[in-house]
């Protein structure tokens, strides 16, 4: 018996060796985020778009079509931040582009680290890092995987969607400097100088193509799907009389800053397009056995959807040109790397809301949030209630923070300052909710709107008091009715694509609601390694074929 079941033993020893475990696959993951890129634009431009680009997607891979930020802060460095993570502002500390921070009474930039120093460039554009990212990325955790062998690269026009979009290992990000410059650079975090491929990118002057008029590339006519040429809703650039096409970037380049034109036109993605061929070529991405990451984000479309808003031609035609970028870099993709070596996925970090004049003209809800007014009788009103100035230290991202130092100096209560103030923040008529941070947290949560501020809440980075402003309102600021932006917990804000086509992806759809906290955990699961550090998404497994 004993020699039965010991040569039962081996034979189930060698069964369980020829059991193979599925190697991994794509060599290259390639992620494109879009900026400021509602859902709802691939349906509306699709009879302008082409096959081999967003169509891609649909032709060969997964849709998933109810898909939203899981917090408030919708904004580029929360966007970028929670897509590489699996997790938001509440975990990875990235609660917005910048936030005022406590510990030195100044404004915190997402990205900014003066103990680097540019690569490219002699200017402050270079003091940049990943250091108040709290957690490491899917890029971060590839790299692990592969003990250093796979390669992980950001490029965007913006420094902050580059660098939070890889993290903290990536063997590179790069962004654009542009004014007299018109070059991509870097920093000292990642490198001590432009690799050759980089540098000659840079020497060769592409750039210049660029600097031609931008027409729409089909009559304009045919842009039935967005409002006229000329309205009250955009804002006009310097050196136009009105916001309309043709925009003579060649005569628009002195005083638009130089080459800094270009980010508000379409040819600043197809810059960026043009950059990643030859990051993909120069570092030979998805060209061994080790997983690669690129991530590219393409922002051009936010500084158009900012000037323009969502109903302009300006916008149509910007994302009807990205349609061909994409093709373009697909097709290099399948040339470089072969069809079934890499996989795409494509997300957004943020939507957008309608400029709310062109709104309220057309009998809609929305309005203009004066924030000044709004400050100033905030603070006059603490200080007669209180007889204390400065009890209030700052108001930004719609919170509140109070100046604890004079709270405990002059022997007040907190709680009761706290309370006064969402109290007078309640009593106006364009805020929608207002809790103190320590109520919020102690709230149910089955309330979407308060998980999403709940989310967004980072202890040592937020404020007091959180606000919300009324579904539509925007800020007003200096532009007054023209132009739009983004920020809420609102779904014209969270509403954003998420799709995949390639290797190991499963064609398909899903109306199920998916959160950007799933992308991370999705990819990680397609490659079989570790979850980032704070990863609270799951993968979405309707999207991947099964091992």
């Amino acid at each position: 018996m004993r020699t039965k079941s010991f040569l039962l033993l081996v034979v189930l020893f060698f069964v369980s060796c020829q059991t193979k475990i599925q190697p991994r696959s794509p060599k290259l993951v390639v992620g494109i985020v879009v900026d400021q890129m509602r859902m709802d634009y691939l349906t509306r431009f699709q009879n302008h778009y082409g096959s081999a680009g967003f169509k891609r997607f649909y032709n060969q891979g997964f849709i998933a079509k109810n898909h939203h930020f899981d917090y408030a802060q919708t904004k580029t460095a929360p966007g970028h931040a929670s897509i590489a993570t699996g997790t938001p502002p509440a975990i990875h500390g990235i609660i917005g582009n910048d936030w005022f921070n406590k510990a030195s009474n100044t404004n915190q930039y997402c990205v900014y680290d003066n103990t680097y120093a540019g690569v490219g460039t002699d200017t402050y554009e270079g003091k940049k890092a990943p250091t108040q990212l709290l957690v490491s990325t899917f890029s971060d955790e590839i790299r692990l995987a592969t003990q250093l062998r796979g390669k992980a690269i950001g490029i965007s026009i913006k420094d902050r969607a580059a660098i939070l979009s890889v993290g903290h290992s990536a063997n590179g990000a790069y962004w654009f400097s542009g004014k007299d410059a018109g070059n991509f650079v870097s920093s000292t975090f990642y490198m001590q100088q432009l690799p050759a491929w980089a540098q000659d990118f840079n020497d060769s002057r592409v750039i210049d193509r660029y600097l031609t008029a931008w027409n729409t590339l089909y009559p304009i006519d045919q842009y039935v799907e967005s409002g006229p040429d000329n309205t009250v809703y955009e804002r006009i650039p310097k050196g136009k009389q009105t916001p309309t096409f043709p925009y003579d970037l060649k005569e628009l380049f002195k005083i638009n800053n130089g080459y800094s034109v270009l980010e508000a036109t379409p040819f600043g993605n197809s810059l960026s397009t043009d950059f990643a061929l030859a990051a993909i070529a120069g570092e030979e991405l998805g060209m061994d056995a080790d997983s690669d990451v690129l991530m590219l984000s393409y922002s051009s479309t936010d500084y158009v959807g900012h000037n323009f808003g969502v109903n302009s031609i300006e916008l149509q035609d910007t994302y009807i040109r990205l349609d061909k970028d994409l093709a373009r870099l697909f097709s290099a993709l399948d040339k470089q790397v072969g069809k079934k070596g890499y996989t795409v996925f494509l997300t957004a970090d943020h939507g957008v809301a309608h400029v709310p004049q062109f709104l309220l003209d057309n009998r809609l809800p929305a309005g203009y949030f004066d924030k000044k007014s709004f400050t100033d009788n905030l603070k006059k009103a603490v200080s007669f209630r209180f007889g204390i100035e400065d009890l209030i230290l700052n108001i930004s991202n719609n919170e509140v923070y109070i100046n604890h130092k004079i709270v405990a100096d002059k022997g007040l209560d907190a709680a009761i300052v706290k309370n006064f103030i969402v109290s007078e923040i309640r009593t106006h008529q364009d805020i929608a909710e207002v809790y103190s941070t320590t109520e919020l947290m102690h709230m149910d949560s089955h309330n979407p709107l308060v998980q999403r501020l709940q989310r967004g809440h980072q202890s040592k980075r937020s404020g007091d008091i959180v606000f919300t402003l009324l579904p539509g309102y925007l800020s007003n600021g200096t532009q007054g009715i023209k132009g739009t932006t983004h920020g809420s917990a609102y779904t014209y804000d969270t509403h954003v694509p998420f799709m995949m086509f390639g290797s190991g992806v499963q064609k398909g759809s899903t109306y199920e609601r998916t959160n950007i906290t799933d992308i991370a955990p999705t990819i990680t699961a397609l490659l079989g390694v570790s979850n980032p550090s704070g990863t609270i998404g799951n993968p979405i497994g309707k999207a991947l074929i099964p091992h």
